[in-house]
């Protein structure tokens, strides 16, 4: 098991796909450095436009490049490739459902030095509810090519969120990666746990625990926040004891509320592990954050004895 950031594993990845596919073009809002699109502008520079901090602009003008026939990539932060370019993002792009691939870095709040400022607890929620807009919240470096390259091939407005810190590979070597359709990290016959993005780590450590006290727990990881297939979904709550949603992002507009719809008239106990409709704060780590909102691997297990009827 291998360990990789996301942000560098996207830099080279955009690289790749911006040598088979010559119309891929990236627009970066002055976070290059950061955000790892700094690897495509080495690459290619007659093939990036750097916008400065003007998101807006940039997010208008990657739409004024789709209807030209290009595949542009805007690059920023989470927190305002969602926020401060809302508008644009839906009035520009969203509705002409144009060909505009949108990554926010540093999501959740794995910026943990810059505050509630730099964290984003609502972007999932955000861009899920614009429609015509494709969701990836991939949850390590290896998923974050195949999200790439899905977002590549689908045509229409997509939306990636990538975590700022290094992560261990979870991602099953050899399984089918499809837009929609979850995937099964880890079996258990009790407890399901849905998840997306980085709390999928949280989730299987918190399973291992459990494992020891007797709890066999399902961990099923959501690619796609949206398009996701509820069928699927249904069905890895078919004869648990309870169900338990995990996500880095807020209880109200993500995988929770999504879940509890989905098994709307069952009777099958849904626990949450979510930010609680809160803003977060400055740290000295990220694994403080997670801590201290509830999102570490001690509270989900709490939450998985609880849907388990412990």
């Amino acid at each position: 098991m291998g360990v990789h950031n996301q942000r560098i594993e996207y830099g080279k990845m955009l690289v790749e796909l911006g040598t088979e596919n010559p119309d891929i073009v990236v627009l970066e809002a002055d976070l290059g450095k950061s955000t790892m699109s700094c690897m495509f502008e080495e690459a290619f520079p007659e093939r990036y436009f750097e916008m400065g901090i003007a998101e807006q602009n940039m997010t208008s003008f990657a739409g004024g490049l789709a209807l030209a026939g290009k595949i542009p990539f805007t690059n920023t932060f989470a927190v305002f490739a969602s926020g401060r370019a809302y508008d644009q993002i839906r009035q520009s792009i969203a509705t002409a459902n144009l060909n505009v691939k949108i990554v926010g870095s540093s999501s959740g709040m794995s910026d943990f030095g810059d505050g509630a400022t730099h964290q984003s607890i609502d972007d999932a929620a955000i861009m899920s509810a614009i429609p015509n807009m494709t969701v990836f919240t991939p949850c390590d470096g290896v998923e974050v090519r195949y999200a790439a390259e899905a977002a590549v091939r689908h045509d229409g407005p997509c939306y990636i969120r990538l975590c700022r810190n290094d992560l261990e590979d979870i991602f099953p070597a050899g399984a089918e990666y499809k837009i929609g359709e979850p995937v099964e990290l880890r079996a258990g016959s009790d407890v399901t746990v849905y998840t997306h993005g980085i709390m999928a780590h949280e989730a299987l450590k918190a399973a291992e625990m459990a494992e020891k006290e007797g709890i066999r727990v399902n961990v099923v990881h959501i690619p796609t926040l949206k398009p996701l297939n509820e069928k699927a979904v249904k069905a890895f709550a078919e004869g648990k004891k309870g169900v338990v949603v995990c996500e880095e992002a807020s209880i109200r507009g993500g995988l929770n509320m999504l879940v509890s719809y989905i098994l709307r008239g069952t009777a099958v106990p849904i626990e949450s592990v979510a930010v609680m409709d809160e803003f977060g704060q400055s740290a000295s780590s990220h694994e403080e954050l997670l801590e201290y909102y509830g999102l570490d691997a001690l509270n989900v297990l709490m939450k998985i004895r609880k849907a388990a009827g412990k």
